[in-house]
């Protein structure tokens, strides 16, 4: 059986979150669209052109799922989750030089650095603007929380590139700061501007391991791709450095490859499709995904004793399962 698409899993999201979910989605979407059409041409080309080329609008769908039918609010906090989602791969794109994104050009691709770096930083603007104007400091808190942590984790990112000894634990927290910190502030929010009271932090620790599930996943994608479904090379984070937890498995098996200077042997697809094909046989990708896994399983254990409506409780499992499908 073949894995649902982005697309297909949003859907059955959608379908059991019930029609609320639903309409606070469309309600994000035009926000967004009204966002980035209304500070000036460049901006409504570039970010624009991010908003065309889609993507799941996780962070957005897990604000709506863990506040519920509740605060108007919810809105602003969805819509500011997925402004700082976006100027966050505006300035990774920048940072590694990428020409692709979710199958199109990137920003800096087709504007250069100096517009690619303007737009990032706008996009992070109006996501505190946006959040800002609900009178909550504790949700703007939350969204800073994140914000330094994706900042602090790409920045042990960097610190690693190449490296050989990078530990699985390191790699985890990385993990945790650069992308399980936005799923964790978004379940945050929801919760904060919602109608479960207490529940926040078992929230906070479902979008947590969620996150992390997903970055888990991600890296094991870039492994095994194709490039069709990751919409990007085979093999991206050999090319620019970042060492993942299947190198870091596969450097354990396999003597050759731990003895291989990446720096200076991967310095285009087809030698990091070479190293990517070495990898997969040793067995790294399925030992990670393993670990992805009891992340899945750790989200769920984090909601099981929430009182939470059934479709609710089975739109948050469905979009942990998302996570581990997108491999399949």
């Amino acid at each position: 059986m073949s894995a649902a698409t982005p697309s297909e899993q949003l859907g059955q999201v959608l379908e059991v979150g019930g029609p609320e979910l639903s309409r606070l989605l469309a309600r994000a979407e035009r926000r967004l669209v009204e966002l980035s059409e209304g500070h000036g041409r460049p901006l409504a080309e570039h970010a624009g052109g991010m908003l065309d080329a889609g993507g799941k609008r996780m962070r957005p769908v897990l604000v709506f799922l863990c506040g519920g039918e509740a605060d108007g609010r919810l809105v602003a906090a969805a819509v500011a989750v997925e402004l700082l989602h976006m100027a966050t791969l505006v300035h990774d794109d920048v940072l590694d030089r990428a020409t692709l994104r979710r199958g199109r050009p990137t920003v800096f691709a087709e504007g250069g650095r100096e517009a690619a770096t303007a737009t990032g930083d706008l996009l992070f603007s109006r996501a505190f603007a946006e959040l800002a104007a609900t009178g909550s400091p504790g949700a703007v808190r939350a969204l800073s929380e994140a914000s330094s942590s994706l900042a602090r984790g790409e920045l042990m990112q960097r610190a690693d590139a190449w490296k050989e000894d990078v530990s699985p634990e390191r790699y985890l927290e990385r993990c945790r700061l650069k992308t399980a910190s936005l799923f964790e502030a978004a379940c945050r929010l929801g919760a904060l501007f919602g109608e479960a009271p207490g529940s926040e932090q078992s929230l906070a620790r479902f979008g947590a391991c969620v996150g992390l599930a997903f970055q888990l996943l991600d890296d094991v994608l870039d492994v095994s791709g194709p490039s069709s479904r990751t919409g990007k090379p085979r093999g991206t984070d050999l090319l620019d450095g970042t060492v993942t937890l299947p190198l870091i498995l596969a450097r354990r098996r396999d003597p050759e490859l731990r003895r291989l200077d990446l720096h200076s042997v991967v310095t285009e697809p087809a030698q990091a499709a070479a190293v990517c094909d070495r990898i997969v046989l040793t067995g790294a990708l399925s030992e990670a995904r393993e670990q992805a896994l009891r992340h899945v399983a750790e989200a769920k254990a984090a909601i099981s004793g929430l009182e939470l409506s059934e479709g609710r409780r089975k739109a948050l499992g469905l979009v942990a399962d998302g996570v581990v499908e997108r491999y399949a």
